[in-house]
């Protein structure tokens, strides 16, 4: 694996496990492991379930934020009748779009918002959740740079106080809970993104519609830049 392998993975690895080489290597080497099982790397927008409607509920925008980061956008409270594994999977072909992208940051180099609006239990069930966590800090670790959920209900802080248990504490201090109507919350969004590229759903001022024939087209570029990259 010369691509994934690289200086920059290694020192994403160290990073993410504030430069321990003992716990770089061990974290490294079960990356390497999974990666070898699960490919990846082959994933293409073709071999996704549903693909469109994935899409709405998880995509990449065409902008950056303010420190030139790549943007993951998250809505989990758009139904769809995906299977848990084609979540999963959906979830690392975004991750593969992600990392390539990232692959010379001196720093992490994603910034994920996530609304959750209307949220229900249903939403987003503990056991996607937690496999999803898994998935992003040990394969996928020094990649996120802040998370951000906006606008969860009241009763949303006890489904929290147990996905908090599954989060390393470097990830749980980048956690930003952020409120539309709250003065703060939009001086933090300000100050992170562009309000005038930001979805009016973030408390930005963008209202254009989701594009789902632009972004599969895009995609399908990207895939092809994959492809020539591994």
């Amino acid at each position: 694996m010369p691509n994934f392998l690289s200086d920059a993975t290694i020192r994403r690895f160290l990073r993410a496990r504030n430069w321990s080489t003992m716990k770089a290597t061990k974290s490294l080497k079960e990356a390497t492991s999974w990666r070898r099982q699960y490919k990846p790397e082959k994933i293409r927008w073709e071999s996704i379930a549903d693909s469109e409607n994935e899409a709405k509920r998880a995509y990449i925008p065409d902008y950056l934020d303010k420190n030139r980061r790549m943007v993951f956008v998250t809505l989990p409270t758009i139904k769809t009748k995906t299977s848990e594994k084609d979540h999963l999977k959906y979830l690392v072909y975004n991750l593969e779009n992600l990392l390539i992208y990232s692959e010379d940051a001196e720093e992490e180099s994603v910034v994920w918002i996530s609304d959750f609006q209307g949220w229900t239990i249903s939403s987003t069930p503990f056991s996607l959740t937690r496999q999803s966590l898994h998935i992003i800090q040990q394969y996928y670790p020094g990649l996120i740079a802040v998370a951000i959920l906006t606008n969860p209900p009241k009763f949303f802080e006890s489904f929290w106080k147990i996905m908090k248990h599954f989060l390393e504490p470097r990830m749980n201090e980048k956690v930003k809970f952020v409120y539309n109507n709250n003065s703060e919350s939009q001086k933090i969004m300000g100050d992170i993104f562009d309000l005038d590229k930001l979805e009016y759903i973030f408390g930005g001022r963008n209202t254009a519609d989701f594009d789902i024939n632009m972004y599969v087209e895009r995609m399908k570029r990207r895939d092809q830049i994959r492809g020539a990259w591994t």
